[in-house]
């Protein structure tokens, strides 16, 4: 009996290693050759664009975004970009699509190519893009810019829609606990709902409405009643962070029981409170990614907005690769504990990735009550309701499965 392979998987193989692995596969086959199909020959050539270089004669298999067998070198043969992003995007399934454009952009590149609104409008849009616009603003031409900033802003109103509800109901669930009994407030009385209710209790006689209960405005919903700081690293490995973490700041903004505060740093700081409220886009357009790292200055900046500290959450979101004064970051991280400041340190808040920080400092700030730990937004939710509630964020972060520093 013949041991031949069915074409189908060959012709799979044919495509995951490419065009110097064809005479080796066709022996594989009862008919000695391998017949791709219209669509199969379309997704290959999208392939070949990123992964194939005819000087390498070597096979592999593309794994991960990486190849032993399709090479890195593009050269004059390379397809028109625009028509090239149609086909990625048509024959792939997304997020297939995500990985071969940014090869693309790796690999290839094509980043300057991003110029074009043409090409622009074809690449599918995700957070990886937006980090690579992000890197890329300075030098986006103004013919460019309106397709960069709707391509940005279809992905932040796709990641609030992801977002929005857990951590309103994550905060509301923490801070709304006088729910059943009510503050016994004049100013806090909702009167159309206690007319509304008690309407059956209208006394003919005196011609008035005796209450038999009123309802209360619950504080939480009309007040400031929280002050969450969220102080975001801005260098260049943080990328994926920084834009999760600008979506979640104008979540936040958007929370009448928050007062909000979003401040970005490299060696300087910034304040992108007002941008965050108004726009999340804005406020990312207003990132500069890279640069140094001096966290203790922003820890210092961030300091003026604690009023009341144990009414305060304060966020560092930061691989903590402190180029400035470490010893002083973690006397003020302890000085904000100690006051009764609600700390945490995400070293990473992105879906996948193990985060890469400092591990010295990490422990440091862990042993004096500062929990550090890499986060999806997903889990978020529920360690900002712990942390308003006044949880054990240590062990919430195990239980939740967190990486922990």
């Amino acid at each position: 009996m013949d041991n031949y392979i069915d074409s189908q998987t060959v012709s799979r193989w044919r495509m995951i290693l490419g065009s110097s692995a064809e005479k080796q596969l066709a022996s594989c086959c009862a008919s000695g050759s391998i017949e791709l199909s219209a669509e199969e020959k379309i997704m290959d050539e999208a392939l070949a664009a990123i992964y194939d270089d005819s000087s390498v004669g070597d096979t592999g298999q593309r794994n991960g975004g990486q190849s032993t067998g399709r090479s890195a070198d593009l050269g004059k043969s390379a397809p028109r970009l625009s028509k090239w992003l149609g086909d990625v995007r048509q024959f792939f399934p997304e997020d297939v699509v995500s990985i071969i454009q940014n090869d693309a952009m790796e690999r290839k590149g094509w980043k300057q190519l991003l110029f074009e609104p043409e090409v622009l409008a074809q690449v599918k849009p995700d957070i990886q893009l937006v980090g690579t616009l992000l890197s890329l603003k300075g030098k986006i031409p103004e013919k460019t810019k309106d397709t960069a900033r709707m391509l940005v802003s279809s992905v932040v109103e796709e990641l609030v829609k992801r977002l929005e509800q857990d951590i309103r109901r994550a905060v509301t669930g923490a801070l709304n606990r006088r729910q059943h009994s009510p503050l016994p407030s004049v100013s806090g009385i909702d009167w159309k709902r206690t007319i509304q209710r008690n309407l059956k209790h209208y006394d003919r006689a005196s011609r008035q409405i005796i209450p038999e209960k009123f309802y209360f405005f619950d504080r939480a919903q009309r007040s400031q009643e929280w002050t969450v700081i969220l102080d975001i690293d801005q260098s260049g490995s943080m990328a994926d962070s920084v834009i999760w973490a600008s979506v979640i700041g104008s979540i936040f903004a958007s929370i009448p029981a928050l007062r909000t505060r979003v401040v970005v740093f490299d060696t300087e700081v910034v304040d992108l409170t007002e941008q965050c409220a108004n726009d999340p886009v804005d406020m990312l357009f207003g990132i500069q990614l890279g640069g140094g790292t001096d966290i203790n200055k922003s820890v210092a900046y961030c300091e003026q907005f604690v009023e009341e500290p144990k009414k305060t959450l304060f966020i560092i979101i930061s691989d903590l690769y402190e180029g400035g004064n470490q010893s002083a970051l973690i006397r003020r991280m302890r000085d904000l504990r100690e006051a009764g400041v609600r700390t945490m340190c995400l070293l990473a808040l992105s879906d996948q990735g193990k985060p890469f920080y400092d591990e010295r400092v990490a422990k440091l700030l862990a042993r004096d009550g500062t929990p550090c730990f890499a986060c999806t937004p997903a889990l978020l939710p529920e360690l900002v309701e712990g942390a308003l509630k006044g949880f054990d964020l240590f062990e919430l972060a195990k239980r939740l499965g967190t990486k922990q520093g």
